[in-house]
């Protein structure tokens, strides 16, 4: 049986989250971490520029339908989600940024040979090879992470870190919307190659913060067990940033909202705006407790629009989630990888990416049934309740690794 207490050694080291942090500060923005966050930032844009460009190339140029654009998307997750717990042991084991580098690569071959992809098939095999560079790529990503980030400001750290990728996320459709406009896909395909390279060549300039060989035994993981329960509310708020992706905009064109992109826009720039201004206090508060809070704000802007079907009601609530996703990632980052050592931060990496790959595709696909046959504000009214779940999940683990001797 799974020791899911936490105690002894590893609650000693997961209480250390939950204690008020030193005044004094540990530097944090050092050359390595701006290095990282530039590598994050090129490879995330590029494949904004892939998530536009991909379905308008298959049912396009590649002469398929919907439900081809569909799997070809779909099925890149696939191949991501069972290759995470082993990057986490080549994370381990081989040192961080090999797998930054090399995924960053393999991004830009399956980039690049997506513009002479003529036939489905092709296009899937290169999406099932781009999920392998986006799980070598996130895995070695976090783990580098959280060797650079002091133990002390390791939430303020994945704030201003996830900057790369929501920015990305965020820029990269409308570059690869104005690539295909002005020199067609192949542009856009070249160009998301070249951003992959550039990750790969800034990448490739961030030394190690920790040898493979620190490891305490040739014995390495697959799965960091100690990271699954902190990593059970990462999930809940995935699964409901999941439902929100998937029905958000159609909710709103629903209720009238115009522009139907507003929630989204509303919940990008309170995330983005929250992490900037919110990174620096973060630490200060109990990992555990404040990843409940999160959980608890995230159920309340999801129950705003599952009851207000109105505009007002969704801008709002879709403010009130960001502000809980604001909070969220950072504090369960904090959580998992307090449970982890230095030669386990690859393994508690790739443990937590696959409750998000999980979260993200099987939340829409659940709750889209219930949105199918009684509505998305009863979708999301569901997601509330997962979302409240998780959270008296949190808060008794919090309770649990409180009393647990030190």
């Amino acid at each position: 049986m799974r020791d899911w207490s936490l105690h002894g050694q590893t609650a000693g080291v997961m209480l250390s989250t939950d204690r008020v942090r030193p005044a004094n500060r540990e530097p944090l923005v050092t050359p390595a971490f701006i290095r990282l966050g530039i590598a994050d930032l090129a490879y995330f844009t590029a494949t904004g520029v892939q998530i536009f460009a991909l379905p308008l190339w298959v049912t396009g140029p590649v002469g398929s339908d919907t439900s081809g654009a569909g799997f070809a998307f779909g099925v890149f997750a696939v191949s991501a989600l069972i290759m995470r717990p082993f990057a986490g042991r080549l994370a381990d084991t081989r040192g961080r940024r090999p797998l930054l580098v090399g995924g960053a690569l393999l991004c830009a071959f399956g980039a690049f040979g997506t513009a002479y992809a003529e036939e489905l098939v092709s296009v899937v095999l290169l999406r099932l090879l781009l999920g392998v560079a986006e799980a070598l790529f996130f895995v070695a990503s976090l783990a580098a992470l959280a060797d650079l980030a002091p133990p002390s400001r390791i939430g303020e750290a994945t704030s201003y870190n996830s900057l790369g990728l929501y920015l990305g996320l965020a820029f990269g459709p409308p570059l690869g919307e104005l690539l295909v406009r002005v020199a067609g896909f192949s542009a856009a395909w070249y160009g998301a190659a070249v951003l992959s390279l550039i990750a790969a060549l800034v990448a490739a300039g961030i030394k190690d913060a920790r040898s493979p060989s620190t490891a305490t035994d040739g014995r390495t993981k697959l799965i960091h067990w100690k990271a699954v329960p902190p990593a059970l509310g990462f999930f809940a708020s995935v699964a409901a940033m999941g439902a929100f992706f998937a029905f958000g905009s159609l909710q709103a064109d629903a209720v009238g909202l115009v522009p139907v992109s507003t929630p989204l826009f509303v919940y990008g720039l309170v995330v983005v705006a929250g992490r900037l201004s919110l990174a620096r206090f973060l630490d200060r508060f109990p990992a555990l407790l404040l990843g409940a809070f999160a959980l608890a704000i995230i159920a309340g802007g999801l129950m705003i629009m599952a009851l207000l079907s109105t505009p007002i009601g969704m801008a709002l609530g879709a403010a009130v989630f960001g502000l809980g996703v604001t909070l969220s990632t950072p504090a369960f980052f904090s959580a998992i990888f307090a449970t982890a050592q230095p030669h386990e931060r690859g393994a508690a990496s790739g443990t937590a990416s696959v409750f998000l790959d999980l979260a993200i595709a099987g939340g829409p696909m659940l709750l889209g049934i219930a949105a199918q046959s009684y509505g998305i504000p009863v979708a999301f009214g569901l997601a509330a309740a997962v979302v409240v779940a998780g959270c008296a999940w949190i808060m008794a683990l919090s309770r649990r690794t409180q009393s647990a001797p030190r």
